[in-house]
């Protein structure tokens, strides 16, 4: 019987990288892949990754790229995404992987700041089952507690998007995006740094320049830690997808 995994979105806004390649790399392994929204719609990606509208120049840089939108399309006319199962429903017997991708602009803080999706998180730590986070996914990991009141990554070491990063998309952008890219006023890497043992916990690999592909994953970067594994933005998404998958294996 394949291995089933749990991808959790949010409404709208989540990044299509992040979710579509590992959904991309995981499925075509055998993996069975379902996905929760809040109310058990379709989810809808974060657009301007998808088309690059608004991001002038920088557009071939930032959005998505022709192997990520591809994988997308595809994954968008499939059974389980097109038949969300709702946040509250969730139990984690049900699952032998949770996966949780990130994204940046608003709508990621309904998944973000979601109670319920912590007490899950919680409970797959607990359980000690594979969960993978990559980018603001980390945040939401960071948000969720243990039993003693700590986060679920106190005592482990991970990565997630890096201040360099967030900062340097927002300061490209800023004029006439506004705080597009600063989902809030603390960046991702010094949120989660606070919810660890010590802040050398949090790893940032080598400087994001290029990203992976299938061919090339040593671009990407990922942290594993036990049955955790974290990656820092779109560019790690092949790395991160096939490090989770072998982590479930």
């Amino acid at each position: 019987m394949p291995k089933q995994v749990i991808i959790p979105i949010p409404s709208r806004d989540f990044d299509p990288t992040e979710i579509a390649v590992p959904w991309k790399i995981l499925s075509s392994a055998g993996i069975k892949i379902y996905f929760s929204t809040p109310d058990g719609v379709p989810g809808v990606c974060d657009q301007r990754m998808l088309t690059g509208q608004g991001l002038g120049i920088f557009s071939p840089l930032l959005r998505a790229n022709q192997n990520a939108r591809s994988c997308y399309e595809e994954m968008t006319i499939s059974e389980n995404f097109r038949n969300p199962l709702k946040w509250k429903d969730l139990k984690e017997g049900d699952f032998e992987g949770l996966l949780l991708p990130g994204g940046h602009a608003p709508g990621m803080k309904e998944y973000l700041e979601s109670e319920i999706l912590q007490s899950f998180v919680s409970r797959f730590f607990a359980a000690e089952k594979p969960v993978g986070a990559i980018c603001h996914g980390v945040v939401l990991t960071v948000r969720s507690k243990r039993a003693d009141g700590k986060s679920v990554l106190y005592s482990k070491k991970t990565t997630a998007l890096l201040k360099s990063q967030e900062l340097t998309a927002w300061a490209l952008t800023c004029l006439w995006l506004g705080s597009y890219y600063r989902t809030y006023r603390i960046t991702v890497e010094d949120e989660v740094k606070q919810g660890l043992t010590s802040s050398e916990d949090f790893l940032s690999g080598p400087i994001p320049l290029s990203r992976d592909q299938p061919s090339r994953l040593d671009y990407g970067f990922v942290v594993q830690d036990k049955n955790y594994v974290s990656a820092r933005w779109p560019g790690d998404a092949h790395c991160f997808g096939n490090r989770f998958l072998e982590l479930l294996k």
